[in-house]
């Protein structure tokens, strides 16, 4: 397996890279925007694709690279359904399955440092965000941010975990890098608490200031997709206008969403399944047949297919449409 940890030391921020051997599909766990062009480097050096990237939660430290890289490799970008986040390609409840090529990853909704945080279980790791920190823990007063919340993401969930469950979270502030589920129960000393008061009271009286770019990473972290109005000039089209399409036999209606969301809200009459990763594997096997069809594309919030349009365009297929905010808003 692959895996490389980043650090940023503006924002003491840890990002993720993993993929299951060189050549196969990577995902890339909460990235700084201005380390873009070092992920993108290592990719290209491993010559890995970059199929999701994922923020565990909405930074107040820092602008997220999720855009960026969406935006530069035409990868998915997820974040927990909670995440207030305008457009995000793919969210997820808590206890579903992330997959890319040959790697699995289990989401855990852990709320408390901020109301829309999830952590991400992997075998024998768990990337934690800012719920837990190596010998500390998430603050939790500010983004609707609960003390009792997090009592009970780290005790109920994340420490019932293996002890020899790897560690990563999203910031370090002194220099460690990993640790573990038993290390930190036994040495963490904001979990060395008999009830969920005490440790309410612990958190309560932290009194730190706030990030120093709060005020303006938040509101950008909050806006990183594509807007209608973008969707809209990639082909996007409304729903009546798809239904008229599809009357055309040279038509095929395709959803891009994974099992998962299909399992969630079914799939509109008459279109075929082919899941946004694989959409270029498709193309390249159909590309002859598909030359004189119209292909018309749909996903959960229109940011997959509006991607998917950009995709046909490099395979010099033209005619082709999308559905503007995707499935999820009909």
């Amino acid at each position: 397996m692959i895996f490389r940890q980043f650090f940023d030391q503006n924002s003491f921020t840890y990002t993720y890279l993993i993929a299951s051997d060189k050549g196969r599909e990577a995902l890339i766990i909460d990235p700084v925007l201005e380390k873009t062009d070092q992920y993108i480097k290592l990719l290209n050096e491993l010559e890995l694709k970059l199929v999701k990237v994922i923020d565990t939660h909405i930074h107040a430290d820092h602008i997220s690279g999720l855009a960026e890289l969406r935006n530069r490799t035409k990868c998915i970008t997820l974040m927990g359904e909670h995440a207030p986040a305008d457009v995000v390609s793919m969210k997820v409840k808590d206890n579903e399955n992330i997959h890319i090529e040959n790697i699995q990853l289990t989401s855990i909704y852990t709320p408390g440092h901020t109301d829309d945080s999830y952590s991400f279980l992997m075998n024998d790791r768990v990337f934690t965000g800012d719920t837990l920190l190596i010998k500390g823990t998430g603050r939790t007063d500010f983004q609707n941010g609960n003390p009792y919340d997090q009592y009970h993401s780290l005790f109920d969930r994340l420490l019932k975990l293996p002890n020899n469950t790897f560690i990563y979270p999203a910031h370090d502030y002194k220099g460690e890098n990993v640790s573990t589920i038993g290390e930190e129960i036994n040495f963490n000393p904001r979990l060395q608490v008999t009830s969920v008061q005490e440790y309410v009271k612990i958190m309560e009286n932290l009194n730190l200031d706030n990030p120093k770019l709060m005020d303006v990473a938040v509101p950008a972290n909050q806006s990183m997709g594509m807007t209608n109005e973008t969707q809209k000039m990639l082909n996007g089209i409304s729903y009546d206008k798809l239904i008229n399409l599809v009357k055309n036999d040279q038509s095929i209606l395709i959803d891009l969403r994974e099992d998962i969301e299909i399992d969630k809200k079914p799939s509109l009459d008459n279109s075929i399944n082919i899941t946004y990763s694989s959409l270029q594997n498709y193309l390249n096997e159909n590309k002859d047949l598909l030359k004189s069809k119209t292909l018309i594309f749909y996903c959960a919030v229109g940011e997959r297919s509006a991607l998917a349009i950009q995709i046909c365009q490099a395979y010099n297929l033209n005619n082709n449409y999308h559905l503007i905010g995707g499935i999820n808003n009909l």
